[in-house]
Formats: C-alpha cells, sequence, structure tokens
C-alpha cells in the first residue's frame, strides 16, 4: 500500500480502534445490553454504484467474521418497503446493532425510530438520516470530495485551454444529503468562476434515487438544448459520468468534454485511462467499513465510544458523533494508487482493451 493512502486519516477524528469508553449516558441502546451480540447492515442497491457490493459488504463481512460476531447483511435494492421490512426482520431476529444506508431521510428515521424503542443501537453509515437521531454517523468528509470534483474539472479545463467554458452539472440524488454536500463541495468552486464569467453556468439537474439511465437521459437533453454546446461535465459520481459518456460518445464528444466522478469504480477509472473521464475520488472503503465495524461492535458489547468529532444534524440542528475520513483525488497519473492499496485489482482494470494505457499508467 503507497504510503500516502497509509497516510488517509479521519479529518480531526481518532479512528475507532483507539477511540475511548464514555460512560454516563441514559440510552438504553448501546449500554449494559445482555443480549448476544448481533449486528444487521443495510445496503441501499446495487444499481446506483458497484462498491456497495463489490466493496462494503466484503469488507464488513470479513470484520464481523474476524472479530467472531453475528451479522447479517443485507441490500434493499432501491426498495423502501425492503429497506423497512429487512429492519423489522433484523430486529425480530436480535439485532443488538443497526447500521444503515438510507435510501432517503424518511425512510432511515421509520427505521431508527423503531430500532430505538426496542433497544437497539443505531448508526449512519455512509449517508447521514435527515432527522433521524442515529447514534453515530460514519462516512467520508462529503464537502472535501465535492470540492475535489470542482478542482478537478477546473484542472482539467485549464490544461484544455477552454475559454468561457461552459458546465453541466448532473448532481446525485434530491432525497441522498451526501448529494447535497457534494454539490456544496464543488459548487464552492464553481460558482466563484461563474459570478466572475470565467466559467458559463449551464444545466443544473438533480438525478433522482441516483439512477444512471435516469441520468443519461437527463444530459442527453441537456446536451440537446444546450446544441452541443457543454465543455465540461460535473457528474456527482462514476455511474453518472459514465452515463454522460455515453451520450458524449454518441456525439463523438467523448475525450474532448472533461467529465468528473466518484467511488473510483473499475469503469470509472477505466474511462480514465481511455481519457474520456478526467478524475473521480477514490473513497477508501476499507477503511470507512472497518471504522464502522469497529464502532457496531463495540455497541454490540454494550459499550459507549468517543469519537471526537461531530456533524450537526441540519433537521434538528442536534450534534451526532461521528468519523469523517479523507477522499483522495484519482487522475490518470494516480490510478495505480487505487490499484496499490487493493480497492480494485490489476486483472479487473487492465483488461485486454486497457493492458496499454494501465502499462502507461504503471499499474503493475
Amino acid at each position: 500500500m503507497r504510503r500516502s493512502l497509509l497516510a488517509l486519516t479521519a479529518v480531526g477524528v481518532m479512528t475507532v480502534g483507539s477511540l475511548a469508553a464514555c460512560g454516563g449516558n441514559d440510552d438504553k441502546t448501546g449500554s449494559g445490553t445482555t443480549k448476544e451480540p448481533k449486528i444487521g447492515v443495510i445496503l441501499p442497491d446495487s444499481k446506483s454504484s458497484a462498491r456497495w457490493e463489490t466493496a462494503d459488504r466484503k469488507y464488513l463481512e470479513a470484520a464481523f467474521k474476524a472479530a467472531g460476531i453475528k451479522a447479517d447483511i443485507q441490500n434493499a435494492q432501491n426498495d423502501k418497503a425492503a429497506f423497512q421490512t429487512i429492519a423489522d426482520q433484523m430486529i425480530t431476529n436480535g439485532a443488538t446493532v443497526l447500521m444503515i444506508v438510507n435510501l432517503d431521510s424518511g425512510t432511515g428515521k421509520a427505521v431508527i425510530d423503531k430500532a430505538r424503542q426496542q433497544g437497539v443501537a443505531t448508526i449512519d453509515y455512509d449517508r447521514l438520516t435527515l432527522g433521524g437521531g442515529a447514534q453515530y454517523y460514519v462516512s467520508f468528509d462529503n464537502e472535501a470530495v465535492g470540492k475535489l470534483q470542482g478542482q478537478g474539472l477546473v484542472d482539467c479545463l485549464t490544461k484544455k485551454n477552454v475559454t468561457k467554458p461552459v458546465i453541466a452539472e448532473l448532481n446525485g440524488s434530491p432525497t441522498d444529503n451526501n448529494a447535497t454536500l457534494f454539490k456544496n463541495g464543488y459548487d464552492s468552486i464553481l460558482k466563484p468562476k461563474y459570478d466572475s464569467g470565467e466559467y458559463v453556468k449551464g444545466p443544473d439537474e438533480s438525478v433522482p434515487d441516483w439512477d444512471n439511465a435516469t441520468g443519461g437521459t437527463m444530459f442527453e437533453q441537456m446536451l440537446t438544448r444546450q446544441k452541443g454546446k457543454i465543455d465540461g461535465v460535473l457528474a456527482a459520481n462514476d455511474g453518472l459520468g459514465n452515463a454522460a459518456i455515453t451520450i458524449l460518445k454518441k456525439n463523438k464528444l467523448n475525450g474532448k468534454v472533461p467529465v468528473t466522478g466518484q467511488d473510483a469504480t473499475v469503469q470509472g477509472l477505466q474511462n480514465i485511462l481511455a481519457g474520456d473521464q478526467c478524475m473521480t475520488v477514490y473513497k477508501a472503503v476499507k477503511k470507512e467499513a472497518d471504522n464502522a465495524a469497529a464502532l457496531a461492535i463495540a455497541l454490540a458489547k454494550g459499550e459507549k465510544k468517543e469519537t471526537g468529532k461531530t456533524v450537526k444534524d441540519p433537521t434538528t440542528q442536534k450534534d451526532v458523533p461521528a468519523i469523517l475520513l479523507d477522499p483522495q483525488a484519482i487522475t490518470f497519473a494516480n490510478v495505480k494508487d487505487v490499484v496499490a492499496d487493493g480497492y480494485v485489482t490489476k486483472a479487473e482494470l487492465c483488461t485486454a482493451e486497457f493492458a496499454a494505457k494501465c502499462a502507461e499508467a504503471g499499474i503493475s
């Protein structure tokens, strides 16, 4: 693993392994339990991003197995009714901790409320449930993710010497608080350029449920309305980035129009190698999963933990104990870092079509 990735640390946050026990909390969840430790995890889907099944599930399962803790990991596949049914089953089957990646804050809050009523400790994983009141939140610094995307697009446009570029923003789901934070981050980079007239603000739309097919349709409509005049695409993740790239290919504009992404998926990295995507954001999911698993294991054993940092729930204005990890910008120059970190393998990434580009990128 490269030293730069080893250096990834939580922003002002201690890792879970070094968290200090914190007593004196009256909440019946997470302390003094005599039930057999059992952890339930609900993942959101497998369509919006490959990471949930290829990375998060794998790393969480490994952490729970190593600790000898029973765990049930299920995927709601973007079905809100299924999400609630899975939660009910996990609670009924004796979960002492419930870790969720919400589909939206309303559904997430209903699940957290029910868990609390049954004395089950709760963790928001990756996405904060607004108004939900989960006991802990484990994620990345999502505004920092957006800032990396915004700066990445600026850097790519600068290299291409584009003057007064028209920017299209293809945002994530309007019901996902992370999408809001990503947008806050990249708009903080792009808005000053819009205001100064250096850049031109073009279409700016959010994609329901992070649906890539919908995102592709929306981007095609954007391009048509603009009569092909889009010079840069701020796509909120690799899936939406690829949806935009597919439309750009149809119009023979791929590689000419910089496109951003996020998640460092195999597809996103291959798009970078091909020159069709200018950057992505790598979030060391193993680090996120390991921190969340360690916290869940502690709670399952009846321990309270102090994270040393909080985030404010904008709905309740309450502080939620949080662990926030640092993201990393990835371009052609450092795609090899993601492979070196073990997040994707050379075999997955460097198929025959991309073998020469992998060699050029220093992937060995």
